[in-house]
């Protein structure tokens, strides 16, 4: 940033744990894209006259997190769209994937991120192959990621072994660091897929490369009852796999933790351990439901996820918001096992401590300026914001939906105005996941 930015709404909603309401509030941003200031207006300290001044006349709130995704799916969008999870990877992701290059990644992270950009979404938690790639769409877009380099092993699978594939990612991190680019845009750790996917000694230098280096793994757990049915008759479950291998000693991000029993969940019960809730893919490949009240109650930090845009097929967070909702309520018969309030914190403050970060998912001093306006010319506002504060949150996260977002900031740059993406061509980026998706059909 050149300049230091004062936005103003008449609302603003930090997502702090207690879901405060601002009514008439500011936004400040420093130099260097962190929030100095959070609160009303007639609070605000001065602030310098060179400052970039804009006045809104919605919602101003933190840029939602997406804590689980593979968005260079983008190219394999609608593939095998009506099958089980072990069909669907088996007979249609995975040959698609062996035939995608280096260069594809990019082109599907670079539509994905323009797509979550627009919907609301800054930071997205990727796990997925040629990191690197990544990486480049990533800061073509200015968005916000955690990447995790898928580490997997079966034949013919990009990038080697799983040894090759865990020290190329040690390599990776010990030349760039854990955080790199403008507002320390980009964080690396390790994709470990599965515990089916891997065997124990590769869980275990997992575990040993990402603790040694403070970095977060990021694994599927528990997704399906047919996909573990091996690691569970050898260990009982995954995650006492997970705890013999020492991977739930450090930092770890769990992707969906459907079957989950109450000896699993106490076992995630570590301090660093946070689980991504992907409730759309879930339903979608008949998964299951999370155990998301349960969880809760223990104190385990969750995020919703997307999952890939082949699972799901939407990388959409108010969706997510909308489907944990009703899933917890029909799983537990409670009209009030989630309320609006908490559907909020999931997508935001508890997402970022899901992925044990401290400086994202709320808008509170020294935390990125990572902020989304949300227009209220929409009959989801028809009611006013002159409403009491659990009717307007019941508004933005029932009636609300992404369409209702007009600009985005990371580290206080403007990425997305008036609906658009700033940095990126959208359209251009549209164009060039078709022509892979074709070349793809056609090999």
């Amino acid at each position: 940033m050149t300049s230091p930015l004062r936005l103003r709404a008449p609302i603003v909603l930090p997502c702090d744990p207690r879901c405060s309401v601002i009514r008439s509030g500011v936004v400040d941003v420093d130099r260097k894209g962190r929030i100095t200031y959070v609160g009303p207006e007639a609070e605000a300290p001065a602030i310098d006259q060179r400052a970039l001044k804009k006045d809104f006349t919605g919602i101003l709130m933190p840029g939602l997190i997406n804590a689980h995704a593979h968005t260079p799916m983008t190219v394999l969008r609608g593939l095998g769209g009506d099958v089980p999870l072990l069909s669907w990877l088996n007979d249609h992701i995975w040959p698609a994937e062996a035939k995608m290059r280096p260069t594809d990644v990019k082109t599907g992270m670079l539509l994905g991120s323009l797509e979550m950009l627009r919907n609301g979404i800054t930071t997205t938690a990727e796990m997925y192959f040629h990191g690197e790639q990544i990486a480049d769409a990533v800061l073509n877009t200015g968005a916000r990621v955690l990447i995790a380099p898928a580490i997997i092993a079966f034949p013919g699978a990009p990038g080697g072994s799983w040894q090759s594939m865990i020290d190329e990612v040690s390599n990776w991190i010990d030349a760039d660091g854990l955080r790199f680019g403008p507002g320390e845009r980009i964080e690396l750790g390790y994709g470990p897929h599965s515990a089916y996917m891997l065997p124990p000694e590769a869980l275990t230098a997992v575990a040993g490369e990402a603790k040694r280096r403070g970095a977060l793994v990021q694994i599927h757990v528990a997704e399906s009852a047919q996909e573990d049915v091996q690691q569970r008759e050898l260990h009982g479950s995954v995650p006492l796999l997970l705890e013999k291998v020492g991977i739930l000693d450090g930092r770890m991000l769990g992707a969906h933790c459907v079957q989950l029993s109450d000896t699993d969940i106490k076992v995630m019960r570590r301090p660093r351990v946070g689980i991504a809730h992907c409730p759309t893919s879930n339903a979608k490949l008949a998964a299951g439901i999370a155990r998301l009240q349960d969880l809760e109650k223990v104190g385990i930090p969750v995020g919703l996820g997307t999952d890939g845009p082949a699972s799901n097929d939407r990388l959409d967070i108010w969706d997510e918001m909308r489907m944990a909702g009703l899933l917890a309520r029909l799983k537990s018969g409670d009209a009030a096992a989630l309320t609006a309030q908490r559907a909020l914190l999931l997508a935001t403050f508890d997402a970022a401590a899901a992925l044990g970060r401290q400086d994202i998912g709320s808008l509170a001093q020294g935390r990125w300026a990572d902020i989304i306006h949300v227009d209220v010319d929409s009959p989801a506002f028809a009611t006013g914001l002159d409403v009491p504060d659990t009717q307007l949150l019941s508004n933005l996260v029932w009636a609300g939906s992404s369409r209702a977002v007009t600009d985005v900031w990371v580290a206080g740059a403007h990425v997305v105005s008036d609906g658009e993406p700033q940095l990126a061509d959208r359209q251009a980026a549209a164009r060039a996941v078709g022509d892979v998706a074709r070349r793809l059909r056609n090999s």
